[in-house]
């Protein structure tokens, strides 16, 4: 099979729409049950094909260990396949910013398999990309799942491996912003454990009813993050942004993932971009759109 000699992905970028995490497992995770959806926000990957052995990253944003997502997603896939992978080279281009909760590095992991996949020439089973997310990280079950080009939506539980597709939607802009603060995973994970163990629990909707809520105005959703007030409590950054974007008047504003990207939600374009302008001066922030 003749291979090219250059493949370019883009990776997008995910938020949550309701982020419900459960207490603490007998195996020490969280289960989570949430709504994933991809925005147009993305990293670009440029992968090409190296005389070497193994995958190379190269990220000028990032100073990036050896070992890394995308070391591990690549090394996976090698583990499930008959295929013979060739060494790689990966130039990866940062649109989403680190850390944000936006699931950059999980995007970016999946969208690696899907230029392997086309290097190959093959068609990964569930079971095998499950395996692949399983070895490298609980966001990239969610994209691993996504349409040929990384995007779609769906509800998400358990660890995060357990997947159902929902519609996506293509109507909502997103204000996003960014405080200049940075929390990582684990230290999200303890603050909400530390507010559960002191009693207090963010009340989100129901599971099942995500999916159908998820169809109506952003107005009327109601969505919660249980991560939100903890880290609003420890970063008063955070609970400002919230509020700024409160004030925009944004039909629906929320935290994504376990912090620091906070977003505000319009159906109106002129409303986005008016409140966009009106932020610019004082935050670092972006206008997205669902994709």
């Amino acid at each position: 099979m003749l291979m090219l000699t250059e493949y370019v992905e883009r990776a997008y970028a995910k938020v949550n729409f309701n982020l419900n995490v459960l207490p603490r497992r007998s195996d020490c995770f969280h289960s989570i049950e949430s709504i994933f959806q991809t925005v147009d926000l993305f990293d670009l990957l440029t992968v090409t094909i190296s005389e070497n052995e193994g995958c190379k990253v190269v990220c000028e944003a990032l100073n990036l260990p050896v070992q890394n997502t995308l070391t591990a997603a690549y090394q996976a896939f090698r583990e499930c396949t008959d295929c013979t992978v060739p060494g790689i080279n990966v130039s990866l281009k940062k649109g989403i910013p680190a850390g944000g909760g936006l699931g950059g590095g999980s995007s970016d992991a999946a969208a690696l398999i899907r230029v392997l996949e086309r290097m190959c020439g093959l068609k990964l089973s569930e079971k095998q990309l499950d395996y692949i997310a399983g070895k490298t990280g609980s966001d990239v079950f969610f994209f691993m799942h996504c349409d040929s080009e990384g995007k779609g939506a769906a509800l998400v539980s358990g660890r995060g491996e357990c997947i159902k597709k929902i519609e996506s939607r293509q109507d909502l802009l997103l204000l996003l912003v960014f405080p200049a603060v940075f929390s990582s995973t684990k230290e999200a994970y303890e603050l909400v454990d530390n507010d559960l163990q002191m009693g207090y629990k963010v009340k989100c909707p129901d599971f099942a009813n995500l999916a159908e809520i998820y169809a109506q105005e952003p107005k009327n959703w109601g969505f919660k993050n249980s991560f939100t007030p903890a880290l609003c409590k420890k970063y008063s950054a955070i609970k400002e942004a919230l509020d700024q974007l409160k004030k925009t008047g944004a039909e629906y504003v929320e935290m994504s993932g376990s912090g620091s990207t906070v977003f505000g939600v319009f159906t109106l374009r002129q409303q986005a971009i008016y409140c966009s302008n009106l932020l610019a001066d004082s935050w670092n922030c972006v206008l997205s759109q669902t994709v």
